[in-house]
């Protein structure tokens, strides 16, 4: 499973991608405005330091405005994926897009169906937000299992890339149902390093080192 980091700030993209931790990232308007920046001078720079896919999102609603937007970011480099909403004029711009050859993730997904939609729209990224499924109390594994079903039964190439991802045990059950990438905050990524057994075999190692009176440097 592929590994993206959702944030704007350059210096833990930087840190994780020495790393080998980020296979790409993914930002959006909260994640700019969190970053106090301008969109096209941060992504340039996030761009610089990952070769992976950057997705950049559009703000427009109309798929007119929207196709206009996402040519504009897609200029920035190479590796930008031009980040769409899962509505119809979305739907457009995805179909438009994909057809110049550029990458396109859709985003806000919350079904199976919007999800078939997406790929038939030849998305090249389908972004369900597992996270805000289980705010209102739906389990967001069983919407990537069924769309990855679905992906799988028809060979659609679209990726699914699990989204609103929150806690240590949402990646695991990610890499267990099939995504095919998950998106996290920095703080996520680095909590997978971390379990309490892990912590307390150090400290008694420690301790035992320091009782032998030796040292290595």
């Amino acid at each position: 499973m592929k590994f993206f980091v959702d944030t704007a700030d350059v210096a833990a993209i930087a840190e994780l991608n020495d790393l080998g931790m980020v296979d790409g990232v993914t930002t959006n308007p909260s994640l700019i405005l969190k970053s106090g920046r301008d969109i096209l001078e941060v992504t340039k720079e996030i761009c610089s330091i990952v070769s992976g896919p950057v997705s950049a999102e559009v703000v427009a609603l109309t798929a007119d405005e929207m196709i206009a937007e996402g040519r504009k970011l897609a200029e920035i480099a190479e590796n930008i994926t031009v980040k769409v909403p899962l509505t119809w004029d979305g739907l457009k711009t995805c179909k438009v897009l994909s057809a110049e050859g550029r990458m396109v993730n859709v985003t806000l997904c919350f079904s199976a169906n919007q999800a078939l939609l997406a790929a038939k729209a030849g998305a090249t990224f389908i972004s369900p937000f597992i996270g805000r499924l289980d705010d209102i109390n739906l389990d967001g594994m069983d919407l990537i299992a069924d769309i990855r079903q679905i992906y799988d039964n028809y060979g659609f190439d679209t990726q699914i890339l699990a989204a609103s991802v929150r806690t240590a045990n949402h990646v695991t059950q990610c890499a267990l149902v099939g995504a095919d990438v998950m998106t996290a905050p920095p703080s996520v990524i680095k909590s997978l390093a971390t379990h309490v057994l892990t912590d307390k075999g150090l400290d008694q190692f420690m301790k035992d080192w320091a009782k032998t009176g030796q040292k290595i440097l």
